[in-house]
């Protein structure tokens, strides 16, 4: 098959999910004996055209505008430009959409050029917001609604997401395909590969020789759940006779001045540590003097930083909200606890800090999901069948 690919990031931009899943997928597919041509956004002194793992990539130039929806307006119509010269002297056997962001070029070319539409939805508007409230979320949810009516398959990332597609967008589940998302062995290998570190001296920079290192990773954002962890951390600090450190990794600026906030008034502000952005190698070298993973999300459609704690043999803590649960099996490969509940999520936290030998066995046994379940060459397999069932 030859597959036009829309998405409006791919590394080196990377805005969220996307950029890694496409990154990530598409070399896979390429392997099955498929042609992948990507239209993306152009980066700053990148090429506009090049061959990257095997996808062909097209990077279109956007410009800069402070209105959001007029600068998506802008590259949807430059990305159905690029398509119509390409389509011109190219054939292609479907094309395969990423979210409501690329909605407009994605109906477009399908509806002209009369080529199969696959959708991948990686996340809702109304699953983000816990509804829809505003014009903008409104605007957007429209936006998912019609793109999903014009697929003839819609992927998401887990059973989570096909109900939530079912109830949000009234798209039905006979034409919802679940495909979870993955973990790339070159990333696999990235996060394990052996260095000689100074484990003293790496974990003196985050906490005490005798605190035991909890971290969240992520976006700092509400739907995060970070005020759950931080509301759970005096019950941890207490069960743990003060020998406990908390460290929140990512950005969100104005968000994580609340959050300091919150700390300062539960009295722990002194045990948490907010280190901002971390480079991937930073934060995998981290990783190695961390006792125990908590995401502790309100929403969260799959959780792709799951897997990596499973690369990283790290004990894993969770809530049990959207694909959570389909990714870390309770009491097997980590635990899960009741979402927005800051009681059960510090007892789950004890009882991994208090049982080492309950957490190994844990991680152990993630290793082995990690390899069965979330090995993308198995995902593009799984992919590649459902683009089969639209191929003209």
């Amino acid at each position: 098959m030859r597959i036009l690919a829309l998405a409006w990031e791919f590394p080196p931009r990377i805005i969220g999910g996307i950029s890694r899943h496409v990154a990530e997928l598409y070399p896979e597919i390429v392997k099955r004996g498929h042609e992948v041509h990507l239209i993306t956004v152009a980066v700053e002194c990148g090429a506009s055209a090049e061959v990257v793992d095997g996808i062909h990539v097209y990077r279109i130039s956007v410009g800069v505008n402070n209105d959001f929806f007029q600068w998506i307006a802008k590259m949807n119509a430059n990305m159905l430009n690029f398509a119509r010269e390409f389509l011109a002297i190219n054939s292609i056997d479907l094309i395969h959409a990423h979210d409501w962001l690329v909605e407009e070029s994605a109906i477009a070319i399908t509806n002209e050029f009369q080529i199969p539409l696959v959708t991948t939805i990686h996340a809702t508007e109304y699953g983000r917001c816990n509804g829809i409230h505003n014009d903008t979320q409104r605007y957007i949810h429209h936006k998912e609604i019609l793109l999903t009516q014009a697929s003839q398959r819609v992927i998401v990332c887990s059973r989570y997401m096909r109900g939530e597609l079912q109830r949000a967008l009234d798209c039905p589940a006979e034409k919802t395909d679940v495909v979870y998302n993955g973990l790339s062995v070159e990333r696999w290998q990235n996060i394990t590969a052996e260095h000689q570190y100074d484990l003293e001296a790496l974990k003196a920079q985050y906490a005490k020789p005798e605190e035991a290192i909890i971290y969240f990773v992520g976006r700092i954002t509400y739907e995060k759940g970070i005020y759950i962890l931080l509301n759970a951390m005096p019950k941890v600090i207490a069960a743990m006779n003060d020998r406990v450190r908390l460290v929140i990794i990512g950005t969100g600026d104005a968000y994580s001045i609340l959050l300091q906030r919150q700390a300062w008034d539960l009295g722990i502000y002194h045990k948490v540590l907010f280190t901002g952005f971390m480079a991937d190698a930073d934060f995998w070298k981290f990783q190695k003097i961390a006792n125990c993973a908590v995401f502790p999300s309100l929403y969260e459609p799959f959780g792709i930083v799951a897997l990596e704690s499973f690369a990283a043999k790290i004990p894993l803590v969770v809530s049990d909200t959207g694909g959570l649960p389909e990714v870390v099996r309770h009491k097997v490969t980590g635990l899960v606890t009741r979402v927005n509940d800051a009681d059960s999520l510090a007892e789950g936290i004890i009882e991994i800090l208090q049982n080492p030998e309950y957490a190994k066995t844990l991680v152990d046994n993630a290793q082995s999901d990690l390899r069965e379940s979330f090995a993308w060459d198995k995902l593009a397999e799984q992919t590649e069948a459902v683009f089969l069932k639209v191929k003209n």
